[in-house]
């Protein structure tokens, strides 16, 4: 396997960064890890330096800059078939490729009411109350609504979104961090405790901890 890097931006905040991440290190890829700041004086110029899009994460390989989280996921479920970043009933393959996608493209007012950045970190306890907004409480009732059905339908072999691990799940631990920031009560959304245990599957997963642990040591930093 050719040498990989992956490019990320602030780990206590970049939630797009932590996704790939999260898939790569499933996969048990070896790859340098190179970090860039997504704020203060000129770090847009160092972003399109880095990143054909400007934007991260972006994983280099075989002279090539892929850019995307979702882009970068799809080349590891190929390079990397037994790590089985897929689910392999065929049903279930087919929802958790809706899920990403539906990630990947909508929740707008999560995105914007429920926001990641400087004063609003993945790591520690909450923060911050959730906002009253209601495009978010909609986006909320969707979100609730997906975990339960895809857990109900799929969630028997473990505590996943499909039981087992999948890109699926990389790409809703963002979510999960978001929620726990900002004090999301989801039974107040349609949860019967479902979504609140899938929530917590996620931040409590391994990878995950490692993560914030690494985010944390970045901020004592400086």
């Amino acid at each position: 396997m050719s040498q990989l890097e992956l490019i990320v931006g602030n780990l206590a905040f970049s939630t797009w960064s932590l996704r790939p991440w999260l898939v790569l290190k499933r996969c048990g890829a070896e790859f340098a890890l190179t970090q860039t700041p997504l704020y203060g004086e000129g770090y847009e110029a160092k972003l399109r330096a880095l990143s054909p899009s400007g934007k991260v994460p972006v994983l280099k390989v075989d002279g090539e800059t892929l850019w995307d989280s979702l882009a970068i996921s799809v080349w590891c479920a190929e390079q990397y078939p037994d790590a089985k970043l897929w689910p392999s009933d065929a049903k279930a393959r087919w929802l958790a490729r809706s899920a990403v996608c539906e990630m990947h493209s909508a929740f707008m007012a999560l995105r914007t009411h429920m926001g990641m950045g400087p004063d609003h970190l993945m790591i520690g306890d909450a923060r911050a109350e959730t906002p009253d907004d209601p495009a978010l409480a909609a986006d909320l009732r969707r979100m609730v609504a997906l975990w339960r059905d895809m857990r109900g339908r799929f969630g028997a072999d473990g505590p996943y979104m499909f039981g087992a691990w999948s890109v699926a799940d990389a790409f809703f631990t963002p979510v999960a961090a978001r929620m726990r920031h900002f004090q999301v009560d989801l039974a107040a959304f349609g949860d019967d405790g479902t979504a609140a245990a899938y929530r917590d599957a996620l931040l409590n997963d391994p990878l995950f901890l490692e993560w914030t642990a690494m985010a944390q040591a970045e901020l004592n930093a400086g």
